[in-house]
């Protein structure tokens, strides 16, 4: 494993130190917003603003790093993120807030996708499953770690801002030294709505609800936390709760996931999700209970997203997959943009209480969505089932690394490094397995082989 992870521990040092910045921001807003007297539909709309961006960057970001290339895309990327962070504490004031998430949101997807489409290119073919499961543990660690960053100092002052541009700026440098060749971006044409509707209508309705119940979460949970008394340690400990929760619960939902009916699995672990929204409204007054209710939560809806992909690519065919990807990804970002906001309004118009409950109804409907389509048939798999892989929202690059461990896995190959070579060695290589099996002595040599495969080319040519 060390052999592994030495290569790319350059990658993985930078996307961690870049999310413990990022992580501590996101709730670090919420508590300074709250503080400055923001309202709840306006915390709402920041949450929005982050998501919205996610989406924008998706369709800029490639089109830059093909441009200025990997390591100065991230730290021209990098450097707007800490510009954002500090001009936050600078400018305070809703609208200059709202356009600087848009920026943060534009940024990180960028990173996710140099960082993903390196580590998929870097990776052995036949390691890439260590190394996807390396890369979500320290996604979901460094985003839970970075709450504990909050005991540092108040909301109000000027240090956990600079912890988090610091973090982000220092990020650069592993990213900036490594000797990694960098890899080509390529452009997937996302799949219409109407045909991945048609293919997958539990995954796409599971996306968006899914989204909603998650930036709802993203976007307020610590404001929600707060409103509840407690205070910004305690705030720091409910969030990172709900994240470690949501990570630990990944290997048992999907083994129920990949042994029975996906739709039925989404009723389950929907389901769980709402009902940890039920209990965390019932017990908000309770204290530790709530904490429980918290841990329910995060089980259930972690878990929801990567049941949903892996029921979409159980109804697409193998080349349709990543298009396929492209457009869920879109489908849960509208959803994540909608969800504060949302939520936040009806925070602002009833009560903190209605952000659980808002939880409980987007779970609530995806599991009655799911189980009415179960109620409709059987469910048809187009090629070969997939496999339950723990994912979290970043880009399409980190789809094509468990894809192609996947299909590798259930064949049981080991996929070959590729060659400097063109289609004339794939020949050469095929005369020689044909020459060992009718016993030749010895295996002629690739250059040998070519030779050969002109001759018989021009013989061909010449009985033309």
């Amino acid at each position: 494993m060390i052999r592994l992870l030495v290569p790319i521990g350059a990658l993985l040092t930078g996307i961690a130190l870049l999310l413990l910045g990022t992580g501590l921001l996101n709730t670090l807003l919420a508590l300074r917003g709250s503080a400055e007297g923001f309202a709840d539909q306006t915390l709402g709309l920041l949450g929005s603003a982050y998501f919205a961006g996610f989406i924008l960057g998706t369709w800029l970001c490639p089109r830059l790093i093909r441009r200025m290339g990997h390591v100065r895309s991230f730290t021209f990327l990098a450097a707007a993120e800490a510009a954002c962070v500090l001009i936050h504490v600078l400018w305070i004031e809703p609208g200059m807030w709202l356009l600087l998430r848009v920026i943060t949101g534009v940024a990180l997807v960028g990173i996710y996708t140099i960082i993903e489409s390196w580590l998929n290119t870097t990776a052995p073919s036949e390691r890439r499953g260590q190394v996807f499961a390396c890369y979500m543990a320290v996604n979901l660690g460094s985003l839970a770690l970075a709450q504990q960053l909050l005991r540092w100092d108040s909301p109000m002052a000027f240090t956990l801002f600079a912890i988090a541009a610091i973090l982000i700026v220092v990020a650069v440098m592993p990213v900036a030294a490594t000797r990694l060749a960098q890899p080509v971006i390529t452009d997937t044409p996302p799949l219409s709505l109407k045909r991945l509707w048609q293919a997958a209508p539990v995954a796409c309705a599971g996306a968006v609800l899914s989204g909603l119940g998650m930036g709802g979460f993203w976007g307020l949970g610590a404001v929600y936390a707060g409103r509840m008394g407690m205070d910004t340690a305690q705030i720091a400990g409910f969030v990172s709760l709900v994240i470690v929760a949501g990570a630990l619960s990944q290997w048992p939902m999907g083994r129920l996931s990949d042994q029975i009916d996906r739709r039925k699995a989404l009723v389950v672990i929907s389901g769980m999700a709402a009902v940890g929204g039920v209990l965390m409204a019932l017990l908000a007054p309770f204290g530790q209970w709530l904490l429980v209710a918290a841990a329910v939560f995060g089980a259930g809806s972690f878990a929801v997203y990567p049941a949903v992909v892996a029921h979409l690519i159980d109804h697409l065919h193998q080349e349709d997959i990543l298009s396929g990807n492209g457009s869920l990804l879109m489908l849960h970002g509208i959803g994540a943009a909608v969800g504060p906001a949302l939520a936040g309004w009806l925070m602002g118009m009833t009560s903190p209480v209605a952000l659980p409950l808002f939880f409980t109804a987007m779970f609530t409907l995806c599991a009655l969505y799911a189980l009415w389509q179960l109620r409709q048939g059987r469910d048809r798999i187009v090629d070969e089932a997939a496999h339950y892989v723990p994912m979290v929202r970043t880009s399409n690059a980190v789809l094509e690394m468990m894809l192609e461990d996947a299909t590798h896995e259930e064949h049981g190959e080991v996929k070959p490094q590729a060659a400097s070579g063109d289609a004339t060695d794939k020949r050469a290589d095929e005369t020689n397995e044909i020459d060992s099996i009718e016993g030749a002595p010895e295996p002629l040599s690739v250059e040998q082989n070519r030779q050969t495969l002109a001759k018989d080319d021009e013989e061909q040519q010449g009985r033309n």
